[in-house]
Protein backbone atom coordinates (compact mmCIF):
# COMPACT_ATOMS: atom_id res chain seq x y z
CA UNK A 1 0.00 0.00 0.00
CA UNK A 2 1.41 3.72 -1.18
CA UNK A 3 2.57 5.31 1.74
CA UNK A 4 1.22 9.22 2.25
CA UNK A 5 3.96 10.21 4.81
CA UNK A 6 5.06 13.20 2.53
CA UNK A 7 3.25 16.35 3.36
CA UNK A 8 0.73 17.40 1.00
CA UNK A 9 -1.19 20.56 -0.17
CA UNK A 10 -4.65 20.02 1.75
CA UNK A 11 -6.01 23.58 0.17
CA UNK A 12 -8.78 23.01 -2.50
CA UNK A 13 -9.10 24.35 -6.10
CA UNK A 14 -12.46 24.74 -7.79
CA UNK A 15 -11.75 23.27 -10.85
CA UNK A 16 -13.85 20.08 -12.31
CA UNK A 17 -10.63 17.71 -12.06
CA UNK A 18 -10.57 18.72 -8.11
CA UNK A 19 -14.37 18.33 -7.55
CA UNK A 20 -13.67 14.49 -9.50
CA UNK A 21 -10.83 13.57 -7.40
CA UNK A 22 -12.40 13.67 -4.40
CA UNK A 23 -16.13 12.52 -5.49
CA UNK A 24 -15.48 9.79 -7.41
CA UNK A 25 -13.44 7.81 -5.09
CA UNK A 26 -16.12 8.98 -2.26
CA UNK A 27 -18.80 7.72 -4.86
CA UNK A 28 -17.32 3.48 -5.40
CA UNK A 29 -17.04 4.20 -1.46
CA UNK A 30 -21.00 4.69 -1.17
CA UNK A 31 -22.07 2.18 -4.23
CA UNK A 32 -20.29 -0.38 -2.21
CA UNK A 33 -22.92 -0.53 0.95
CA UNK A 34 -25.63 0.59 -1.15
CA UNK A 35 -24.78 -3.10 -3.57
CA UNK A 36 -24.58 -4.05 -0.07
CA UNK A 37 -28.47 -3.15 0.88
CA UNK A 38 -29.37 -3.83 -2.55
CA UNK A 39 -28.01 -7.73 -2.21
CA UNK A 40 -29.65 -8.00 1.36
CA UNK A 41 -32.71 -7.33 -0.17
CA UNK A 42 -32.34 -9.42 -3.01
CA UNK A 43 -31.79 -12.58 -0.43
CA UNK A 44 -34.64 -11.31 1.53
CA UNK A 45 -36.86 -10.97 -1.66
CA UNK A 46 -36.55 -14.51 -2.45
CA UNK A 47 -36.74 -15.61 0.81
CA UNK A 48 -40.33 -14.26 0.88
CA UNK A 49 -42.53 -10.72 -0.64
CA UNK A 50 -43.21 -10.53 3.86
CA UNK A 51 -39.22 -10.51 4.59
CA UNK A 52 -38.99 -7.88 1.37
CA UNK A 53 -41.30 -6.01 2.98
CA UNK A 54 -40.84 -5.99 6.67
CA UNK A 55 -36.72 -5.07 5.50
CA UNK A 56 -37.95 -1.60 4.43
CA UNK A 57 -39.23 -0.07 8.16
CA UNK A 58 -36.39 -2.70 10.12
CA UNK A 59 -34.19 -0.80 7.56
CA UNK A 60 -35.03 3.10 7.32
CA UNK A 61 -35.55 2.79 11.56
CA UNK A 62 -31.43 1.33 11.57
CA UNK A 63 -31.09 4.07 8.76
CA UNK A 64 -32.08 6.89 11.26
CA UNK A 65 -29.29 5.88 13.66
CA UNK A 66 -26.86 5.76 10.77
CA UNK A 67 -27.52 8.91 9.42
CA UNK A 68 -26.79 10.66 12.87
CA UNK A 69 -23.69 9.62 12.47
CA UNK A 70 -23.42 10.76 9.09
CA UNK A 71 -24.44 14.00 10.67
CA UNK A 72 -21.32 13.75 12.96
CA UNK A 73 -19.30 12.79 10.13
CA UNK A 74 -20.29 15.96 8.00
CA UNK A 75 -19.55 17.90 10.38
CA UNK A 76 -15.61 16.49 11.27
CA UNK A 77 -15.36 16.84 7.52
CA UNK A 78 -16.42 20.69 7.71
CA UNK A 79 -13.81 20.97 11.07
CA UNK A 80 -11.18 18.67 9.38
CA UNK A 81 -11.48 20.63 5.97
CA UNK A 82 -11.61 24.24 7.90
CA UNK A 83 -8.14 23.43 9.70
CA UNK A 84 -6.52 21.96 6.35
CA UNK A 85 -7.71 24.98 4.13
CA UNK A 86 -5.66 27.59 6.98
CA UNK A 87 -2.85 24.63 7.05
CA UNK A 88 -3.18 23.61 10.31
CA UNK A 89 -3.28 20.13 9.80
CA UNK A 90 -2.05 19.82 13.81
CA UNK A 91 -5.31 19.69 14.66
CA UNK A 92 -6.46 16.79 13.10
CA UNK A 93 -5.03 14.24 15.97
CA UNK A 94 -7.30 16.33 17.94
CA UNK A 95 -10.54 16.35 15.70
CA UNK A 96 -10.38 12.33 15.19
CA UNK A 97 -9.92 11.97 18.90
CA UNK A 98 -12.62 14.02 20.13
CA UNK A 99 -15.03 12.93 17.13
CA UNK A 100 -14.32 8.99 18.66
CA UNK A 101 -14.85 10.27 21.76
CA UNK A 102 -18.84 11.62 20.78
CA UNK A 103 -19.43 9.19 18.13
CA UNK A 104 -19.06 6.06 20.81
CA UNK A 105 -21.53 7.78 23.38
CA UNK A 106 -24.05 8.22 20.88
CA UNK A 107 -23.77 4.31 19.39
CA UNK A 108 -24.41 3.59 22.90
CA UNK A 109 -27.38 5.53 23.29
CA UNK A 110 -28.64 4.52 20.15
CA UNK A 111 -28.53 0.48 21.06
CA UNK A 112 -30.29 1.43 24.81
CA UNK A 113 -33.14 3.28 22.49
CA UNK A 114 -33.50 0.34 20.33
CA UNK A 115 -33.23 -2.21 23.00
CA UNK A 116 -35.37 -0.46 26.09
CA UNK A 117 -37.58 2.04 24.13
CA UNK A 118 -38.58 1.45 20.58
CA UNK A 119 -40.30 -2.09 21.67
CA UNK A 120 -42.74 0.44 22.63
CA UNK A 121 -42.91 2.39 20.00
CA UNK A 122 -42.59 0.13 17.39
CA UNK A 123 -45.94 -2.25 18.67
CA UNK A 124 -48.23 0.97 18.47
CA UNK A 125 -47.10 1.42 15.20
CA UNK A 126 -45.76 -1.43 13.22
CA UNK A 127 -48.24 -4.36 11.86
CA UNK A 128 -49.03 -6.47 14.54
CA UNK A 129 -47.85 -9.71 12.79
CA UNK A 130 -44.91 -8.15 11.99
CA UNK A 131 -43.68 -6.35 14.91
CA UNK A 132 -42.28 -9.79 16.83
CA UNK A 133 -39.67 -9.96 13.78
CA UNK A 134 -38.96 -6.92 12.60
CA UNK A 135 -38.30 -5.86 16.97
CA UNK A 136 -35.90 -9.06 16.91
CA UNK A 137 -33.80 -7.77 13.75
CA UNK A 138 -33.73 -4.42 14.97
CA UNK A 139 -32.31 -5.90 18.56
CA UNK A 140 -29.79 -7.62 16.20
CA UNK A 141 -29.05 -5.02 13.92
CA UNK A 142 -28.18 -2.12 16.35
CA UNK A 143 -25.45 -4.00 17.87
CA UNK A 144 -23.10 -2.60 14.55
CA UNK A 145 -23.52 1.15 15.43
CA UNK A 146 -20.63 1.65 17.33
CA UNK A 147 -18.51 0.10 14.58
CA UNK A 148 -20.56 1.66 12.13
CA UNK A 149 -19.85 4.86 13.44
CA UNK A 150 -16.03 4.45 13.87
CA UNK A 151 -15.53 3.71 10.26
CA UNK A 152 -17.96 6.82 9.44
CA UNK A 153 -15.06 8.54 11.54
CA UNK A 154 -12.16 7.38 10.01
CA UNK A 155 -13.55 8.27 6.64
CA UNK A 156 -14.17 11.67 7.01
CA UNK A 157 -10.44 11.73 7.95
CA UNK A 158 -9.85 10.62 5.02
CA UNK A 159 -11.94 12.47 3.06
CA UNK A 160 -10.76 15.90 4.28
CA UNK A 161 -7.19 15.28 4.12
CA UNK A 162 -7.76 14.30 0.08
CA UNK A 163 -7.17 10.47 0.74
CA UNK A 164 -10.79 9.73 -0.70
CA UNK A 165 -9.56 7.26 -2.78
CA UNK A 166 -8.31 4.54 -0.05
CA UNK A 167 -12.30 5.03 1.08
CA UNK A 168 -13.12 2.36 -1.33
CA UNK A 169 -10.83 -0.53 0.18
CA UNK A 170 -12.62 -0.73 3.54
CA UNK A 171 -15.81 -0.94 1.94
CA UNK A 172 -14.85 -3.30 -0.34
CA UNK A 173 -14.10 -5.39 2.08
CA UNK A 174 -17.25 -4.86 4.13
CA UNK A 175 -19.64 -5.64 1.26
CA UNK A 176 -17.61 -8.30 0.30
CA UNK A 177 -17.96 -9.89 3.96
CA UNK A 178 -22.13 -8.89 4.03
CA UNK A 179 -22.74 -10.41 0.73
CA UNK A 180 -20.89 -13.60 1.40
CA UNK A 181 -22.71 -13.71 4.77
CA UNK A 182 -25.80 -13.27 3.72
CA UNK A 183 -26.25 -15.89 1.21
CA UNK A 184 -24.33 -18.25 3.98
CA UNK A 185 -26.65 -17.25 6.55
CA UNK A 186 -30.12 -16.00 5.70
CA UNK A 187 -31.24 -19.62 4.15
CA UNK A 188 -28.43 -21.81 5.47
CA UNK A 189 -25.84 -23.27 3.55
CA UNK A 190 -22.83 -24.89 3.79
CA UNK A 191 -23.58 -26.36 7.20
CA UNK A 192 -24.40 -22.70 8.13
CA UNK A 193 -27.59 -22.49 10.58
CA UNK A 194 -30.44 -21.15 8.21
CA UNK A 195 -31.47 -17.53 10.34
CA UNK A 196 -33.87 -16.30 7.82
CA UNK A 197 -34.77 -12.67 8.08
CA UNK A 198 -31.93 -12.16 11.32
CA UNK A 199 -29.59 -13.69 9.04
CA UNK A 200 -29.21 -10.48 7.16
CA UNK A 201 -28.80 -8.32 10.78
CA UNK A 202 -26.24 -10.82 12.01
CA UNK A 203 -24.27 -10.48 8.20
CA UNK A 204 -24.42 -6.73 8.03
CA UNK A 205 -23.04 -6.67 12.20
CA UNK A 206 -19.91 -8.73 11.23
CA UNK A 207 -19.40 -6.96 8.13
CA UNK A 208 -19.49 -3.32 9.57
CA UNK A 209 -16.82 -4.59 12.31
CA UNK A 210 -14.19 -5.96 9.41
CA UNK A 211 -14.69 -2.65 7.74
CA UNK A 212 -13.80 -0.54 10.82
CA UNK A 213 -10.87 -2.89 11.20
CA UNK A 214 -10.15 -2.36 7.71
CA UNK A 215 -10.31 1.37 7.71
CA UNK A 216 -7.63 1.16 10.96
CA UNK A 217 -5.48 -0.68 8.62
CA UNK A 218 -5.17 1.47 6.28
CA UNK A 219 -4.01 4.43 8.65
CA UNK A 220 -1.34 2.02 9.96
CA UNK A 221 -0.08 0.70 6.32
CA UNK A 222 -0.10 4.42 4.85
CA UNK A 223 2.04 6.49 6.91
CA UNK A 224 -1.40 8.61 7.78
CA UNK A 225 -1.88 7.41 11.40
CA UNK A 226 2.32 8.24 11.99
CA UNK A 227 1.75 11.51 9.41
CA UNK A 228 -0.55 12.68 11.63
CA UNK A 229 0.07 11.26 15.17
CA UNK A 230 -3.40 9.94 15.00
CA UNK A 231 -4.88 7.47 18.02
CA UNK A 232 -2.27 8.68 20.24
CA UNK A 233 -3.60 11.32 22.60
CA UNK A 234 -6.78 10.64 24.06
CA UNK A 235 -7.11 14.10 26.07
CA UNK A 236 -10.11 15.89 25.84
CA UNK A 237 -10.63 19.07 24.19
CA UNK A 238 -12.76 21.38 25.18
CA UNK A 239 -12.44 23.63 22.37
CA UNK A 240 -12.65 21.22 19.60
CA UNK A 241 -15.79 19.57 21.46
CA UNK A 242 -17.28 22.43 21.30
CA UNK A 243 -16.57 22.96 17.04
CA UNK A 244 -17.93 19.88 16.58
CA UNK A 245 -20.72 19.52 18.36
CA UNK A 246 -21.86 23.39 17.56
CA UNK A 247 -21.64 21.77 13.92
CA UNK A 248 -22.78 18.44 14.35
CA UNK A 249 -25.67 19.10 16.94
CA UNK A 250 -28.01 20.51 14.38
CA UNK A 251 -26.75 18.54 11.58
CA UNK A 252 -27.59 15.00 13.24
CA UNK A 253 -31.06 15.69 14.62
CA UNK A 254 -31.97 17.04 10.81
CA UNK A 255 -30.80 14.16 9.52
CA UNK A 256 -32.68 12.33 12.14
CA UNK A 257 -35.91 14.25 11.28
CA UNK A 258 -35.54 13.49 7.68
CA UNK A 259 -35.09 10.18 8.29
CA UNK A 260 -37.43 9.53 10.81
CA UNK A 261 -40.02 11.10 8.35
CA UNK A 262 -39.06 8.60 5.88
CA UNK A 263 -39.94 6.17 8.55
CA UNK A 264 -43.38 7.46 9.02
CA UNK A 265 -43.95 7.29 5.31
CA UNK A 266 -42.88 3.33 5.44
CA UNK A 267 -45.59 3.02 8.51
CA UNK A 268 -48.21 4.96 7.01
CA UNK A 269 -48.13 2.60 3.32
CA UNK A 270 -47.44 -0.46 6.01
CA UNK A 271 -51.10 0.81 7.50
CA UNK A 272 -51.87 -0.31 4.12
CA UNK A 273 -52.07 -3.98 4.62
CA UNK A 274 -50.78 -4.79 1.03
CA UNK A 275 -47.47 -6.59 1.11
CA UNK A 276 -46.99 -5.64 -1.93
CA UNK A 277 -46.79 -2.19 -2.02
CA UNK A 278 -44.78 -2.76 1.28
CA UNK A 279 -41.89 -4.78 -0.62
CA UNK A 280 -42.67 -2.05 -3.32
CA UNK A 281 -41.62 0.34 -1.49
CA UNK A 282 -38.45 -1.33 -0.12
CA UNK A 283 -37.08 -1.27 -4.07
CA UNK A 284 -37.76 1.98 -4.30
CA UNK A 285 -35.24 2.67 -1.22
CA UNK A 286 -32.86 0.56 -2.94
CA UNK A 287 -33.42 3.24 -5.89
CA UNK A 288 -32.37 5.77 -4.17
CA UNK A 289 -29.44 3.95 -2.37
CA UNK A 290 -28.22 2.79 -5.87
CA UNK A 291 -29.20 5.88 -8.59
CA UNK A 292 -28.16 8.75 -5.59
CA UNK A 293 -24.99 7.59 -5.40
CA UNK A 294 -23.05 10.28 -6.89
CA UNK A 295 -25.41 12.56 -5.59
CA UNK A 296 -24.61 12.06 -1.85
CA UNK A 297 -20.96 11.82 -3.17
CA UNK A 298 -20.75 15.39 -4.76
CA UNK A 299 -22.96 16.31 -1.69
CA UNK A 300 -20.26 15.27 0.65
CA UNK A 301 -17.56 17.02 -1.78
CA UNK A 302 -19.60 19.87 -1.44
CA UNK A 303 -19.53 20.04 2.32
CA UNK A 304 -15.51 19.30 1.85
CA UNK A 305 -14.47 22.64 -0.53
CA UNK A 306 -16.68 25.17 1.12
CA UNK A 307 -15.06 24.30 4.25
CA UNK A 308 -11.92 24.03 2.83
CA UNK A 309 -12.12 27.25 0.96
CA UNK A 310 -13.74 29.45 3.98
CA UNK A 311 -10.76 28.27 5.93
CA UNK A 312 -8.63 29.35 2.45
CA UNK A 313 -10.54 33.01 3.40
CA UNK A 314 -11.97 32.63 -0.47
CA UNK A 315 -15.12 33.25 0.26
CA UNK A 316 -15.99 34.43 -3.49
CA UNK A 317 -15.02 30.93 -4.97
CA UNK A 318 -17.79 29.35 -2.73
CA UNK A 319 -20.77 30.00 -5.62
CA UNK A 320 -18.76 29.40 -8.28
CA UNK A 321 -17.59 25.89 -6.71
CA UNK A 322 -21.46 24.66 -5.75
CA UNK A 323 -22.16 25.44 -9.30
CA UNK A 324 -19.60 23.39 -10.68
CA UNK A 325 -20.87 20.67 -8.48
CA UNK A 326 -24.26 20.67 -9.10
CA UNK A 327 -23.90 20.53 -12.51
CA UNK A 328 -21.89 17.73 -12.50
CA UNK A 329 -23.94 15.99 -10.04
CA UNK A 330 -26.79 16.31 -12.04
CA UNK A 331 -25.04 15.14 -15.06
CA UNK A 332 -24.43 11.18 -13.16
CA UNK A 333 -27.60 10.94 -11.50
CA UNK A 334 -29.36 11.77 -14.82
CA UNK A 335 -27.27 8.63 -16.63
CA UNK A 336 -28.06 6.21 -13.28
CA UNK A 337 -31.78 7.61 -13.50
CA UNK A 338 -32.01 6.55 -17.52
CA UNK A 339 -30.11 3.11 -16.89
CA UNK A 340 -32.80 2.04 -14.06
CA UNK A 341 -35.70 3.04 -16.30
CA UNK A 342 -34.63 1.64 -19.64
CA UNK A 343 -33.96 -1.75 -18.30
CA UNK A 344 -36.90 -1.98 -15.28
CA UNK A 345 -37.49 -5.47 -15.91
CA UNK A 346 -33.99 -6.75 -15.16
CA UNK A 347 -33.93 -4.53 -12.08
CA UNK A 348 -37.52 -5.58 -10.53
CA UNK A 349 -36.44 -9.20 -11.51
CA UNK A 350 -33.41 -9.38 -8.83
CA UNK A 351 -35.79 -9.21 -6.20
CA UNK A 352 -37.69 -12.82 -7.18
CA UNK A 353 -41.28 -11.25 -7.72
CA UNK A 354 -43.86 -11.91 -9.98
CA UNK A 355 -44.81 -9.94 -13.17
CA UNK A 356 -47.92 -8.19 -11.71
CA UNK A 357 -45.46 -6.68 -8.95
CA UNK A 358 -43.38 -5.63 -11.95
CA UNK A 359 -45.62 -3.83 -13.31
CA UNK A 360 -47.22 -2.40 -9.92
CA UNK A 361 -43.41 -0.67 -9.06
CA UNK A 362 -42.51 1.06 -12.35
CA UNK A 363 -45.28 3.90 -12.27
CA UNK A 364 -43.28 4.32 -8.92
CA UNK A 365 -39.90 4.40 -10.38
CA UNK A 366 -40.92 6.97 -12.74
CA UNK A 367 -42.01 8.92 -9.62
CA UNK A 368 -38.94 7.82 -7.69
CA UNK A 369 -36.61 8.65 -10.75
CA UNK A 370 -37.71 12.41 -10.73
CA UNK A 371 -37.68 13.04 -7.34
CA UNK A 372 -33.55 11.61 -7.31
CA UNK A 373 -32.97 14.60 -10.25
CA UNK A 374 -34.55 17.15 -8.20
CA UNK A 375 -32.27 15.59 -5.61
CA UNK A 376 -29.43 15.76 -7.23
CA UNK A 377 -29.66 19.67 -7.50
CA UNK A 378 -31.25 20.40 -3.76
CA UNK A 379 -28.56 18.13 -2.01
CA UNK A 380 -25.77 20.25 -3.44
CA UNK A 381 -27.06 23.36 -2.87
CA UNK A 382 -28.00 21.68 0.83
CA UNK A 383 -24.39 20.75 2.05
CA UNK A 384 -22.91 23.98 0.67
CA UNK A 385 -25.21 25.11 3.93
CA UNK A 386 -23.81 22.50 5.68
CA UNK A 387 -19.83 23.67 4.53
CA UNK A 388 -20.23 27.21 5.85
CA UNK A 389 -21.08 25.76 9.33
CA UNK A 390 -24.44 27.41 9.78
CA UNK A 391 -26.22 24.29 10.78
CA UNK A 392 -28.85 25.80 12.50
CA UNK A 393 -29.86 27.39 8.86
CA UNK A 394 -29.36 23.73 7.85
CA UNK A 395 -32.19 22.38 10.36
CA UNK A 396 -34.52 25.10 10.10
CA UNK A 397 -34.31 24.39 6.08
CA UNK A 398 -34.86 21.18 6.91
CA UNK A 399 -38.24 21.46 8.91
CA UNK A 400 -40.11 23.82 6.68
CA UNK A 401 -39.76 21.06 4.08
CA UNK A 402 -40.82 17.93 6.31
CA UNK A 403 -43.96 20.25 7.40
CA UNK A 404 -44.72 20.45 3.94
CA UNK A 405 -43.53 16.77 3.05
CA UNK A 406 -45.81 15.76 6.04
CA UNK A 407 -48.95 16.88 5.31
CA UNK A 408 -48.38 16.31 1.80
CA UNK A 409 -47.82 12.41 2.49
CA UNK A 410 -50.41 12.14 5.19
CA UNK A 411 -53.22 13.09 2.83
CA UNK A 412 -52.06 11.23 -0.17
CA UNK A 413 -52.20 7.92 1.67
CA UNK A 414 -54.57 8.66 4.87
CA UNK A 415 -56.85 11.14 3.36
CA UNK A 416 -57.33 10.32 -0.25
CA UNK A 417 -55.01 7.33 -1.35
CA UNK A 418 -54.65 7.48 -5.22
CA UNK A 419 -52.05 5.00 -6.10
CA UNK A 420 -48.50 4.11 -4.71
CA UNK A 421 -47.08 6.72 -7.50
CA UNK A 422 -48.74 9.40 -6.03
CA UNK A 423 -47.73 8.50 -2.49
CA UNK A 424 -44.07 8.79 -3.37
CA UNK A 425 -44.56 12.00 -4.97
CA UNK A 426 -43.48 13.65 -2.37
CA UNK A 427 -39.82 13.31 -2.62
CA UNK A 428 -40.49 15.95 -5.71
CA UNK A 429 -42.31 18.33 -2.87
CA UNK A 430 -39.50 17.95 -0.66
CA UNK A 431 -36.75 18.34 -2.49
CA UNK A 432 -37.95 21.30 -3.86
CA UNK A 433 -38.44 22.89 -0.67
CA UNK A 434 -35.29 22.02 0.19
CA UNK A 435 -33.67 23.40 -2.75
CA UNK A 436 -35.36 26.81 -3.09
CA UNK A 437 -34.44 27.23 0.69
CA UNK A 438 -31.35 26.77 0.47
CA UNK A 439 -30.46 28.20 -3.09
CA UNK A 440 -31.63 31.29 -1.48
CA UNK A 441 -30.09 31.50 1.59
CA UNK A 442 -26.71 30.84 0.13
CA UNK A 443 -27.43 33.83 -2.78
CA UNK A 444 -28.40 36.40 0.26
CA UNK A 445 -24.86 36.21 1.54
CA UNK A 446 -25.65 36.03 5.04
CA UNK A 447 -23.50 32.94 5.99
CA UNK A 448 -20.00 35.15 5.13
CA UNK A 449 -17.73 35.84 7.86
CA UNK A 450 -18.04 39.43 7.62
CA UNK A 451 -22.01 39.72 7.98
Amino acid sequence: MESTATPRDLKVKVTNKQILSIALPITLAILIPQVNMLTNSIFLGNLSTEALGNAGITGVFYLIFAVAGNGLNNALQAVFARYAGSDNSEAFKIILAQGIRICLQFALAGILFTWFMAPFIMQQVADPKAYPIEMEFLKIRILGLPFLFLFQMGNAFLVASLNSRYLMIGFICEAGINILLDFLLIKGRFGFPALGFNGAAVASVISEIIGMIVVLIVLFRTGLKEQYQLLVNWTYDKKITKQVLTISAPLMLQYVISVTTWLVFFILIEGLHDETAKAISNTMRNVFGLTGVFVWAFASTTNVMVSNLMGQKREEKVLEAITRIMILSISFCTVMCLIVNVFPQAFFGLFGQNDDFVQQGIPVLRVVSVGLLFMSIANIWLNGVTGTAKTKVNLAIEIVAIVVYLVYTWYFIKMNYISLAMAWSNELVYWSGIFILSFLYLRSGRWKTGR
